[in-house]
């Protein structure tokens, strides 16, 4: 009888969340608690600076949030001052996310901050590889999230 046998060292799905955990949890503690931000705030913001304004369910699939959180995240987000939410104007039923100034300027003294931690992580990669590992994880996304084909 064979034992299966998995080295968690070499298993590329820890591999790809034990950096993403560390990254997350190390860019909260040092950059966004003090602006009362989580890391799924944080990306909400980060999509609406580099897209600009977004339907509610476009957002939900850019930062891969369910909507329903998304609806709560955003709803802070604009208590705090740093989006704003509109009806769309081709759609009642559509609704419209925009930074806010107030978020415009948090995100000017975050980004560079969040591109110091991109250079943290990937200190000692080679610009090259580093694009190949960029490249290879959109596709391993891509991979996980269309529809499966029966076989």
């Amino acid at each position: 009888m064979r034992r299966s046998h998995l080295d968690l060292g070499d298993y590329l799905p820890y591999l790809i969340n034990r950096v993403g955990s560390v990254l997350a949890v190390r860019f909260t503690a040092e950059r966004l608690a003090a602006q009362g931000l989580s890391i799924a705030m944080w990306r909400v913001l980060a999509v609406l600076s580099s897209n600009g304004g977004q339907r509610q369910i476009d957002l939900a699939e850019l930062t891969s949030i369910d909507a329903s959180t998304l609806s709560r995240l955003v709803t802070r987000l604009i208590r705090m001052r740093l989006v704003s939410r509109s009806r769309s104007r081709t759609s009642n039923r559509e609704v419209l996310v925009r930074l806010s100034p107030k978020g415009r300027a948090l995100l000017d003294r975050l980004i560079p901050a969040a591109l110091g931690f991109e250079g943290i992580v990937s200190a000692g990669v080679a610009r090259k590889d580093l694009a190949v590992v960029k490249r290879s994880l959109r596709r391993m996304y891509a991979n996980m999230t269309r529809p499966r084909v029966a076989r």
